[in-house]
């Protein structure tokens, strides 16, 4: 129930199960009264159908919706910052924390506090702050003391077990990636729906699919899942390590050590505990299960082995560990034995391999003939072939597959065309398991001249737009004509980018925009729930950048023009966690010429971020207040947007960008390698916003939809066809416009 509840609210919707429904009334009870006024201080309202549908409920399930949405928006966590009253300097000095030092190693005269450090007299003003201002220990904890100060409300919608069956079906059949909150919603639904018959869209939502059958004892049911043998790898690595897509052993490696190295230089323990960490060790019933999976795959044992090529260091291990060739003596498992056998041999000829091979002897046709065997990889290519074989004989060969492409890998193409083939263009990319990185435009862009590379932006797009044309054509309509909201215009297509950080609010895509509505926005950050005191630094900070300078608010800066930050805690304390904050001033930013605030926070201590930590920002139409006795500035009705970290290699992470001029907050997730929002390369960030710049959005794909099939727009909301906001906010329906 619970479960529902929480993947209800990340549709904005409240689930209301049919068993819960008491009795028909036609007044509204003083519980429901009650829970409609808790929710409204949450943010929260509710729609006509709603609340009919809760007027029917049981008090006992109206206290755990709002039990689930006070522990979805944090009410009983400890939002308590490090110093009080913080939008007010407390002016302290480097010489402060010298002469503290020195009072607490010699036992001089000063307050002892309780973590065991001397303050002397006339230094930090104690009765600022909630902890030690030396070591940053909280010690006093203090509630929400406002609520309801926002003036916009979110409005819940009526989620029942058929709208649940429903969205289940359209994560099954999600034709892009899901990401890391539509996943874990996938997950949850599957714990507590039946898995019906439906195509899976996409390989990584085919693992989670496995996984639930193989906890049901159902293993057999997953061998027609599996069609090839990375579809098994990518299971069994899933299992290991938590990570959907093959991140190679070495990257995960990577990324831990340097985690754990920031403070000092890395150790050979470090790199050990990674190591053993990625060991593998399975039983033999696992083994026999993985070795039938391999058996019972329809396809060539040449054709499996070549598929394994690639990854052929983890196959060794994987084969190793679960005792495959013991297994394969078995009777039955003939063609396990022929696989190992070819593959241990090397009996197999590697297609990319022949690709590479013609192509640096520049052989057009066949390299052309073997691309075209495979339209996903030729798609993939398409640029750099256009740039190496010149664009005619490619876009000639590309031009007879388009039919087998995958409709987001057509809408991939049309977006980044014009990013892809520009000189100047420094472009961002993602390795797989790694951060983002900016790399130059290609070299082979300097053969061309600008007419030359605008012709061929021009020849992808033309294509791409062309096969979307036929496709949306084919499909038989009734409809004359077809309503877009505008704000669909400004919501970016779920292709690429995918986050990998969970939002428990209505979720949103990478490149979604967010009015700032007052003048001042909140950044918070929450962590430390649940865990025992200890020291575990996280750091919430902002970049601003002008156009000749760069500047930074955080623990290190408290104060600076446009920002203020509410103190550095080092150490959380026990069980009820800590925060911190930044407030924003957007007048005064402007004032003085500032371009862009980025948000980041970094996990100064060693590792990654630490898991479960909450971070977003608030905004009000009207002032926040701030708690003048603890310095409490959460109120969770003025929460905009906000994330929960669940990814355990990410050091640093940008949550957003603040465009000043125009005063809207661009959602962002980009991971960086740094404990210090100073080792954050604004370039990175310029890098990625241009690519989000160059994405289609669900408004604009609409609009193609619209000329393909002769409707006619309308700005009446009751047209043929009607795609509103709320009809966007499940991605995982959106993608059905993707037509294969």
């Amino acid at each position: 129930m619970n479960t529902l509840l929480k993947v209800g609210l990340r549709q904005q919707a409240v689930f209301i199960p049919e068993n819960t429904i008491q009795h028909n009334k036609h007044y509204l009870p003083p519980t429901t009264g009650l829970l409609v006024a808790n929710l409204a201080k949450l943010g929260f309202g509710v729609s006509e159908p709603l609340l009919h549908a809760l007027n029917h409920t049981t008090p006992a399930y109206q206290a755990t919706i709002l039990e689930n949405f006070r522990e979805i928006m944090g009410v009983n966590k400890n939002w308590t910052p490090l110093i009080k009253d913080w939008e007010i300097p407390v002016n302290v000095t480097v010489a402060d924390y010298i002469l503290t030092y020195f009072n607490t190693v010699f036992q001089g005269r000063g307050t002892i506090l309780r973590c065991g450090h001397n303050i002397p007299p006339h230094t930090f003003p104690l009765e600022k702050y909630n902890g030690c201002p030396f070591c940053g220990t909280p010690f006093e904890a203090g509630t929400i003391e406002n609520f309801g100060q926002n003036s916009k409300i979110r409005v819940l919608d009526l989620w029942d077990t058929a709208a649940a069956a429903a969205y289940l079906q359209d994560l099954l059949s999600s034709k892009t990636a899901l990401d890391a909150t539509q996943m874990d919603s996938l997950k949850a639904l599957l714990s507590v729906l039946p898995l019906k018959e439906v195509k899976i869209g996409m390989k990584e939502t085919m693992v989670a699919v496995v996984d639930i059958l193989i906890a049901r004892e159902e293993a057999d049911k997953a061998t027609t899942l599996f069609t090839t043998p990375t579809d098994i790898l990518r299971y069994l690595w899933y299992k290991h390590t938590g990570f959907l897509q093959l991140i190679a052993p070495k990257t995960i490696v990577e990324r831990q050590t340097k985690n754990k190295s920031q403070l000092h230089a890395g150790t050979c323990t470090d790199t050990i505990t990674a190591v053993i960490a990625l060991k593998l060790k399975y039983s033999r019933k696992e083994g026999l299960m993985v070795a039938r999976w391999i058996n019972n795959i329809n396809m060539e044992a040449t054709a499996m082995c070549e598929i394994m090529h690639p990854k052929r260091g983890m196959w060794v291990r994987f084969i190793r560990a679960l005792r495959l060739a013991e297994f394969s003596q078995r009777p039955g498992l003939e063609k396990l034995r022929t696989v190992i056998d070819k593959f241990y041999r090397q009996d197999y000829t590697v297609w990319e391999g022949q690709v590479q091979h013609f192509r640096l002897r520049y052989d057009t046709d066949s390299t052309m003939c073997l691309l075209k065997q495979r339209p996903g990889l030729f798609a993939r290519s398409l640029f750099a072939n256009m740039l190496w074989f010149g664009p005619a004989p490619v876009t000639a060969a590309f031009a007879t597959i388009l039919d087998k492409i995958p409709a987001r890998l057509l809408f991939t193409l049309q977006m980044y065309a014009d990013y892809y083939f520009d000189k100047t263009v420094t472009r961002a990319v993602k390795p797989l398991g790694g951060v983002s990185k900016k790399v130059p435009a290609n070299q082979l862009l300097s053969m061309y001249d600008d007419a030359q590379l605008a012709d061929m932006q021009k020849a992808v797009t033309e294509l791409c737009l062309l096969a979307m044309t036929k496709r949306f054509a084919a499909v038989a309509t009734t409809a004359k004509n077809i309503y877009i909201a505008p704000e669909l215009f400004k919501i970016p297509l779920a292709i690429g980018d995918r986050s990998e950080q969970i939002q428990d609010l209505p979720s949103a895509l990478m490149g979604t925009r967010y009015k700032a509505d007052g003048d001042k926005i909140i950044l918070f950050m929450q962590w430390g729930q649940g865990l025992a005191a200890q020291h575990l630094d996280m750091d919430l900070s902002c970049r601003i950048a002008y156009d000749t300078q760069v500047d930074t608010c955080s623990f290190s800066r408290l104060q600076t023009t446009g920002c203020k930050h509410s103190g550095d805690i080092r150490s959380i304390p026990h069980k009820i966690g800590t925060a911190e904050y930044i407030e924003i001033d957007i007048p005064a930013l402007a004032k003085a010429g500032a371009r862009y605030v980025t948000f980041t926070c970094n996990a100064y201590s060693q590792g990654a971020i630490t898991p479960n930590l909450v971070v977003g920002w608030m905004d009000s139409k009207y002032p926040m207040k701030i708690s003048e006795k603890t310095g409490v500035a959460y109120d969770p009705s003025c929460v905009q947007h906000m994330m929960r970290i669940t990814s355990g290699l990410t050091k640093g992470l940008v949550f957003g960008v603040l465009d000043v001029a125009a005063k809207e907050i661009i959602w962002l997730e980009m991971a960086f390698d740094g404990q210090l929002v100073q080792q954050l390369d604004l370039h990175n960030v310029k890098a990625i916003l241009k690519k989000l710049d160059s994405k289609l959005s669900i408004g604009q794909l609409l609009m193609v939809k619209a000329a393909a099939q002769q409707l006619t727009v309308t700005d009446h909301a009751t047209a043929d066809e009607v795609y509103t906001r709320e009809w966007a906010r499940n991605t995982a329906a959106v993608t059905q416009l993707f037509i294969d």
